[in-house]
């Protein structure tokens, strides 16, 4: 296959497998009663949510990897990709399964999750090593591929970015379509940036992601009939990670996806700013509860935040070019 066709088949495929599978799943979860329990702390207004059936990430990652599988040959690199998006969806999918079917609504503890977390950014980050040589490249905007020469702190580093990255995909997904919507976009963005630089294996996986939750936004637009939960975020987070990663392009996610960035961003403001004066910055963390609280009404807050995606990864990608 050439390179057009891989492509198109990654998209097309993760597109019909997620849209097919999205009527099977529902059903079987609602019977199975795996619904989403809505924190009394946030919008009045997502209280009629609470029930809808959640960990619906299970749907395009199904999608993503079929369609990948389908798309090329599973070499390192794309058994990386793979290895990255599900093994963070499984630290999603526990913190999920404990929430939902154990009834603890705090899912798993906080430090529970970070070292799960750790210990698949860290497979994640050996690979890549071992993968780029003794300095890993990165593409920094406007200069160009260099070396990421940071010696000792080089795993910090990279360890921050990864997850960094995962968690503010997770603080995202909080809006019917939200998530899914901007994560579709700086896929597709990702996915261009890719096979501009050469890296077919980025990019078939970049577009089998986009395809696959396009299909799946079917299900979780305004009003949602499911929604991705942790399994589906934190999965996003990884795929997008070890994507950049691999490609070197990770320097670009707070520009393609600075809507992330924003988004961690505010609840670090408002936690900080809360400790040093007792007081709100924001009405609400994340930042789309802020103007949830300003009286936007949801769709708005996604369609905004839709375009200012699409804004920053067309940017990013004139950068490059």
């Amino acid at each position: 296959m050439n390179e057009t066709t891989q492509l198109v088949l990654a998209s097309g495929a993760g597109f019909v497998l997620s849209s097919f599978l999205g009527p099977k799943i529902i059903p079987l979860l609602q019977r199975l009663k795996i619904g989403q329990s809505i924190r009394e702390d946030g919008p009045s207004s997502h209280l009629a949510k609470s029930g809808t059936p959640t960990m619906g990430g299970i749907i395009f990652l199904i999608g993503f990897v079929v369609a990948s599988s389908l798309a090329t040959d599973l070499n390192a690199d794309m058994g990386m990709i793979i290895f990255s998006t599900l093994g963070f969806g499984a630290v999603g999918f526990m913190d999920d399964y404990i929430k939902v079917v154990k009834k603890r609504n705090l899912g798993l503890r906080a430090y529970q999750k970070i070292i799960g977390q750790l210990l698949v950014a860290t497979v994640l980050i050996l690979f890549y090593m071992n993968h780029s040589g003794s300095y890993p490249q990165i593409l920094i905007p406007l200069l160009g591929e260099t070396n990421l020469a940071l010696g000792a702190m080089t795993v910090p580093f990279l360890l921050v970015v990864i997850i960094g990255t995962v968690n503010a995909v997770n603080l995202t997904d909080g809006l019917d379509g939200l998530a899914t919507g901007v994560s579709v976009i700086v896929f597709g963005a990702f996915g261009v940036l890719s096979l501009g630089l050469g890296y077919l294996e980025g990019a078939v996986a970049s577009f089998a992601m986009s395809g696959a939750l396009l299909g799946f936004l079917i299900y979780n637009y305004n009003p949602a009939r499911i929604f991705m939960g942790d399994t589906g975020s934190l999965a996003l987070g990884g795929a997008l990670s070890a994507i950049t990663l691999l490609s070197g392009t990770y320097i670009f996610i707070p520009i393609i996806g600075g809507l992330f960035f924003a988004e961690a961003l505010s609840v670090i403001i408002q936690v900080g700013y809360f400790k040093l004066t007792g007081k709100r910055f924001f009405r609400m963390a994340p930042l789309h509860h802020h103007y949830e609280q300003k009286g936007w009404k949801e769709i708005k807050v996604v369609w905004a935040f839709w375009g200012v995606t699409l804004i920053l990864s067309l940017a990013g990608l004139l950068i490059l070019s």
